[in-house]
């Protein structure tokens, strides 16, 4: 974890810097959760900053390790680009707390329509700047497949993720099928009475930080037993399961259905993904490997 961090802080301080910022404003936001237990729409009203707080200090912590995996220092420009509209982000999010108003879909005065509308311009050039450094990523040559794998699925599947945010806007709310603000699950606050954009937006967003560990795990704790074309196999068949997966959440929410609470058309969905997974995952071993060119 030592030799993680300080790859992240050399891969780019500006966004490790931001993961730091975060994780210490988590722990600020959840004394105010309990301090301060004023609701917003049902939920307790710092939790969104909270969730918003420890989303972003993984995003931020990966991504500044990933960027210690290119050559030099490029894309340092994107990274602080990045680093920018987080904290912006951030900053609208606890005001708005602090005020006890909604920071996203408010319309109720001019002043937070122009937050909001900031919030979705500079989200929007945060998503441009990571295709940008996925990109970068996907024409860089990396003596370790695996993980070299692992952040190319990541950051696209990330990026799918992220997208996800554009349909929150457009739908202008999470939640499809009943308003927002109703009945949802602890913490994370997710419907459970309709359809929530916002599962298939974490879940897929987070394949950044996934399925790079998924790869790290497989060297640590499988080298002698999978060889590297094998762990390779591996995180290809993870990718491809993680990416299905992040459509069937985004399908599932867009067709008013809780996570909790799926019909048999999702259920049957579900286990055709399973299925298929552990089927991938068994040829992906069971085939002989093929030596790694040098």
């Amino acid at each position: 974890m030592r030799t993680v961090l300080a790859d992240a802080r050399r891969g780019h301080p500006g966004l490790y810097a931001v993961a730091i910022l975060m994780a210490a404003l988590a722990l600020v936001t959840l004394a105010l959760a309990v301090v301060d237990q004023r609701e917003l729409l049902g939920a307790p009203l710092w939790f969104k900053p909270l969730k918003f707080s420890l989303s972003i200090t993984l995003y931020s912590a990966a991504l500044a390790w990933m960027l210690s995996r290119l050559p030099g220092r490029v894309m340092q420009a994107a990274g602080w680009i990045i680093a920018a509209g987080f904290v912006l982000e951030m900053v609208i999010i606890v005001g708005q707390a602090a005020r006890g108003v909604r920071s996203h879909y408010n319309t109720d005065s001019a002043f937070d329509i122009a937050l909001y509308s900031l919030m979705g311009a500079m989200i929007t050039v945060v998503w441009l700047a990571t295709l940008a450094i996925a990109l970068r990523f996907l024409r860089e040559r990396c003596d370790d497949r695996v993980t070299a794998t692992a952040v190319h699925l990541g950051l696209v599947i990330g990026l799918a993720g992220m997208a996800v945010g554009f349909l929150l806007s457009a739908n202008d709310g999470h939640a499809v099928g009943v308003a927002d603000g109703g009945p949802g699950l602890p913490l994370v606050g997710w419907s459970t009475t309709g359809g929530d954009l916002r599962v298939a937006h974490f879940v897929g967003m987070h394949a950044l930080q996934l399925l790079p560990l998924l790869a790290a795990g497989l060297t640590a704790l499988a080298p002698g037993r999978l060889d590297e074309t094998a762990r390779v196999r591996v995180v290809q068949v993870a990718g491809a399961a993680y990416a299905a997966l992040t459509v069937l959440l985004t399908w599932q929410a867009l067709r008013g259905q809780a996570l909790l609470a799926p019909d048999a058309l999702t259920l049957a969905a579900l286990a055709a993904l399973l299925l298929g997974t552990a089927g991938a995952l068994a040829g992906a071993l069971r085939r002989p490997s093929v030596p790694a060119a040098v």
